[in-house]
């Protein structure tokens, strides 16, 4: 049905409020030569489409951005590795663009804030990569973010150290390989929502991030959100939709 048949059809009653709403909102794609984008992401989710970059090309991902920018005034593109990503930000670094060679994403932050603070912490250096794509996720939503590295259980009294920091937190994003027990001795100490990102990092029994997987899917500690191996962008996603303001 085209627009003009869906607004008649809302003036003689035969299309209610909510059906029209629904229709409209389920019609805006645009549709480009290698990518289909949905432009009503952030209605729905409280934030634009993000691109993944990793089997994109060079050319695919600047015409995706430039017409997200446009759409939008912010951009997050993932997994763009340095090569690509030198092409790519010839373009997009006029339009405001930055590229964060340590998770590999090029990212224009929003204008908006979010009051609710999520707090990033990380096993060991092995996992910060992983967290600073959860990072900037959350900071797509607005969110405010602290980033705190190097608190595994190795050395038990290093979380501790930062209580505060936990305790004053919204949502904790917890990013840890080997075995992947921080995310349980957190979710332990806190009240608030803990979303746990298995890294690929650890000796051979870690199976790239499989143990520390499992391990997190076992824990103990109640309610805690686990997202795949390696998916700081899933668990910053979450942690957005969790804190998205209303």
């Amino acid at each position: 049905m085209d627009l003009d048949k869906m607004i008649a059809a809302l003036k003689s009653g035969k299309l209610s409020d909510a059906d029209f709403k629904k229709s409209v909102l389920s019609q805006q794609m645009l549709e480009m030569e290698d990518v289909v984008l949905d432009l009503q992401r952030e209605t729905r989710c409280g934030l634009p489409e993000v691109v993944f970059g990793l089997l994109k090309t060079p050319e695919t991902i600047i015409e995706t951005s430039k017409v997200l920018l446009e759409k939008n005034d912010q951009l997050l593109v993932t997994r763009v590795d340095k090569d690509k990503a030198e092409i790519a930000m010839k373009e997009l670094s006029g339009l405001g663009c930055t590229y964060d060679s340590s998770c590999e994403a090029i990212y224009k932050l929003p204008k908006k804030e979010n009051s609710k603070k999520v707090l990033l912490i990380t096993a060991g250096t092995s996992d910060i990569p992983v967290a600073r794509e959860a990072e900037l996720t959350c900071k797509m939503f607005g969110l405010e973010t602290t980033l705190k590295v190097d608190v595994g259980v190795a050395a038990l009294q290093r979380i501790l150290n930062i209580r505060e920091d936990l305790l004053d937190a919204d949502c904790i994003v917890v990013c840890a390989g080997m075995e992947g027990a921080l995310p349980s001795v957190v979710g332990g100490l806190v009240g608030c929502p803990v979303i746990a990102v298995p890294v690929s990092c650890g000796y051979g029994t870690s199976f790239a991030g499989m143990t520390a997987m499992l391990g997190m899917l076992s824990s103990c500690a109640s309610g805690l959100t686990v997202v795949n191996v390696d998916n700081g962008f899933g668990a910053g996603y979450a942690a957005g939709r969790m804190l998205r303001d209303s």
